[in-house]
């Protein structure tokens, strides 16, 4: 379950700068997922969080597609799958290059920022039982996610508490993913008083 030779956060924006430079085309999922390694849960959560928490996430049902994606992913972590498998379906949806290059120079100041914060640290949080508890609380999130393009911008909100807890666990910062699932316990309160004030 845990990711192999995993890189640093600014290292997974330059596996995805990498394959979205050259000529604009279509990138598909699975060439993203063949560039981050099947091996890379939460390297390839944390970019699929990350396109949906930048301006890529203007495109219409990205925040729907990131989510089940993501929940295909823990689901496997869940279950302890080795390596990462996606239906078809999702393998075979395409992004532009144009806008992944977008997202990931959007990215690249506060990807920055956070990646000089995280350090090894409380690890004993990511491993069997405690890792159960955030991971169910992100695919709770996900199951949630479709029906949240309503509010705007709360798609981007959640995809960003994904991108946090991804961070965490790829860099090994149990304090991370702990801040994630504090913020993720916040979100239901935000989204009810903002349907109770409108």
């Amino acid at each position: 379950m845990a990711d192999k030779d995993a890189p640093s956060l600014n290292g997974v924006l330059d596996q995805m700068e990498h394959l979205s430079g050259g000529e604009d085309r279509q990138i598909t999922v699975e060439e993203i997922i063949d560039c981050l390694g099947k091996h890379s849960f939460a390297s390839t959560i944390l970019a699929f969080s990350l396109i949906s928490t930048s301006p890529a996430s203007g495109i219409p049902g990205i925040t729907a597609f990131v989510a089940l994606v993501v929940m295909f992913l823990v689901v496997q972590m869940i279950v302890g799958r080795d390596s990462l498998w996606l239906p078809g379906f999702i393998m075979r949806r395409d992004i532009a290059a144009k806008k992944l290059r977008e997202g990931v120079s959007w990215l690249r100041k506060p990807v920055g920022f956070v990646d000089r914060f995280l350090h090894e640290r409380s690890t004993y949080l990511l491993h069997r039982p405690w890792v159960y508890l955030p991971l169910f609380m992100v695919l709770a999130l996900t199951l949630f996610m479709p029906f949240m393009e309503v509010i705007p911008t709360s798609g981007s909100i959640a995809s960003a508490m994904i991108a946090i807890f991804a961070a965490g666990y790829l860099m090994r910062d149990g304090r991370v993913v702990i801040l994630s699932m504090v913020m993720m316990s916040l979100l239901p309160i935000g989204v009810a008083w903002f349907l109770m004030g409108r």
